[in-house]
């Protein structure tokens, strides 16, 4: 029998399903930023008023497009090797 790569076409499916999954996150809190700056009626991080809540999914949203580059990094290795 045939040793199947953990990298193999199932694994690629995977991680493409993974970073496609994760991109639709990363617009869900950009919605859900803009939401929180309208509702405070600020845009303006600078601003000491800037809401909380959008300044966190800022720093969240900023992890997780990391994590995002890291995974395409990796799947545009798998895919090289």
């Amino acid at each position: 029998m045939k040793e199947v790569s953990r990298f193999g076409s199932d694994g690629e499916l995977r991680l493409s399903a993974l970073i496609a999954d994760l991109w639709w996150r990363v617009q869900l809190m950009n919605s859900d930023i803009l939401e929180e700056e309208a509702k405070a009626g600020v845009f303006d991080r600078r601003d000491p008023s800037y809401p909380l809540l959008a300044t966190n999914l800022r720093v969240r949203r900023e992890n997780l497009v990391s994590t995002i580059n890291a995974l395409e990094q990796r799947a545009k290795l798998a895919r090289a090797a």
